[in-house]
């Protein structure tokens, strides 16, 4: 039995979002640096909250804190590629979820996956609440 994680393909994933590389990704080692996939994560979360889900990160009475994530990297990926990341939602709970996330060059399987996890909570109070049905709905169709 081989000890590889497994590299998942985009038809994995209810949504993808394309990602676009930028010069300064890089790192000295000429490929894309580890803590700006956690990023190219944070971005495609988002994106999916505010476009499908409603959710206003500037008024809004419901934001969303990370409170756990983790990356696996399976291969590089450089400047200037052309970058996908795909999400699901592998768990949704009362007032968190559970994002797999992985990274994608142009063609072939990932080159990252990763998750995310992220408790819904009142902006005044910072404390927990139900995940709210607009945000439900849309994360349920990731599931």
């Amino acid at each position: 039995m081989s000890d590889k994680p497994k590299r998942p393909l985009r038809e994995e994933y209810g949504y993808l979002c394309p990602v676009d590389s930028r010069w300064s990704d890089n790192d000295i080692y000429g490929h894309i640096n580890n803590v700006v996939y956690y990023s190219y994560f944070d971005s495609t979360i988002n994106r999916y909250l505010i476009n499908e889900g409603g959710l206003d990160i500037h008024e809004g009475e419901h934001i969303a804190y990370v409170v756990s994530s983790g990356c696996d990297y399976l291969e590089a990926a450089a400047y200037p590629e052309s970058l996908a990341v795909g999400m699901k939602v592998d768990k949704l709970g009362n007032s968190s979820v559970r994002y797999g996330l992985a990274l994608f060059g142009s063609e072939g399987a990932a080159k990252a996956t990763g998750f995310v996890v992220h408790v819904f909570v009142n902006r005044e109070s910072g404390r927990p609440v139900s995940i709210p049905e607009q945000l439900r709905t849309a994360l349920e169709t990731l599931r």
